[in-house]
Order: structure tokens, then C-alpha cells, then sequence
């Protein structure tokens, strides 16, 4: 005879704060090759991600400063100079240009998303916990489940712009569009992964244009 007995614990929602969205590595397309007459490659760079969310703005940025600094370039990203409530105008972004010296502005913004959302069910998890009684053959079983709520999960595929402009020609001189897929769960509320992906792209390719030195 066997004593079973089940005890199922729910996991807390805030669980799926751990997971991160997941992209695949954007895809680019050249949309404005460097001119020779640019005066690349550039080495002091205000970073600016026209997103709607400051959030979004400041994550895509950080990781661009972070990206440029690993090859060496001094960059710096304009949520650093703001407050969340501080307007994105042209004036406040002129006056960022002339407060760090930057010869250069890299501008990222959001040109086309289309997203679906579906409800998603969690796997469940089991620990038994077995432990023999005083009688013979008579064994008592703990079944633990731990069942994490369902999840809203959304996916779809983004285009994001990028542009440099040079301080000094006052005009764009080079700029790529990158495309790519990617899936979360809804309630993260920072895809980590994406703006990490996003910004490796989009250094590796003023790298490789010489827009920044190599």
C-alpha cells in the first residue's frame, strides 16, 4: 500500500521576470554608404534612440556606449544627460552636442513592428520526496508540483534606422536599416537580449564602414 500525498504549490508570476526576450541577429540593409568626402571615422559620439519608452530609449543606448567602448571609441548616451520627463527636442539635443564636444550623432529609431500576442502555458516542474514508514512495504510519498502560471507571450518582427550624422558637415553620412524577429514574455519589462543583439550589429557595422576606427 502506498500513502500519496500531493501538495501543489504555485510559482510567483514575478518568476518570469528572469526570462529575457530572445531575437535572432538582425539582418541589415545599407541604406547610405560612407561618402569619401565624410570625416570618419568619428571618436566622440552622442548616441540618441528615438523610442517612445525612456526605457527602451536608455537600454538600446547603453548598449551601444557599451559596444563602441569595447573597440575603443568614447561615446555617450543621451538618457545619461536627461531626466525621463526631459523633452526629446532638437534644441535639448543641440545642447548635448556642444556640452560633450561630440564630432558625431548616432540616431536609432523605430520605423515598422508588427507584433502578435498569444497566451502561453508554462511546463510544470515535480520533486518526489520518498521515505519509508514503520510498516512493511508501506512507503510515504511527496509529490511537490511547481506549476508556473500561464504567460502572455508576444513575438513579431521590428525595423530599426540608424544614422550617423557628422557635426561638422551637418548632415547624415552614413545609415543602415536592420531587421529582426524576436519572442518574449510580455511582462519583462526590459528585452536585455534584443538591445544587446540590435547594438552588436550596429557597431560591428561602423566598424566595418569605417565610420568609427577599427
Amino acid at each position: 500500500m502506498n500513502v500519496i500525498k500531493y501538495r501543489h504549490v504555485m510559482v510567483l508570476a514575478s518568476l518570469a521576470m528572469v526570462l529575457s526576450a530572445c531575437s535572432t541577429m538582425p539582418s541589415v540593409t545599407k541604406i547610405q554608404k560612407l561618402p569619401d568626402t565624410a570625416d570618419a571615422p568619428y571618436d566622440n559620439i552622442l548616441v540618441i534612440a528615438l523610442l517612445a519608452s525612456y526605457t527602451s530609449r536608455k537600454g538600446l543606448e547603453r548598449q551601444v556606449v557599451s559596444q563602441l567602448a569595447e573597440r575603443g571609441t568614447k561615446s555617450v548616451a543621451s538618457t545619461s544627460m536627461m531626466k525621463t520627463t526631459t523633452p526629446m527636442t532638437k534644441e535639448n539635443y543641440l545642447a548635448m552636442i556642444d556640452e560633450i564636444g561630440a564630432d558625431a550623432v548616432l540616431i536609432s529609431r523605430l520605423v515598422d513592428l508588427q507584433t502578435g500576442v498569444a497566451i502561453q502555458d508554462a511546463s510544470p516542474e515535480a520533486t518526489y520526496n520518498i521515505r519509508p514508514t514503520y510498516y512493511f512495504n508501506v512507503w510515504d510519498v511527496n509529490l511537490t508540483e511547481y506549476i508556473e502560471p500561464p504567460f502572455v507571450g508576444i513575438e513579431g518582427t521590428y525595423v530599426l534606422a540608424t544614422q550617423v550624422y557628422s557635426v561638422s558637415i551637418r548632415d547624415a553620412v552614413w545609415a543602415i536599416e536592420s531587421t529582426a524577429d524576436f519572442e518574449q514574455d510580455i511582462s519583462v519589462p526590459r528585452p536585455y537580449l534584443v538591445y544587446l543583439d540590435e547594438a552588436t550589429s550596429i557597431v560591428h557595422h561602423l566598424s566595418r564602414d569605417g565610420v568609427i576606427a577599427k
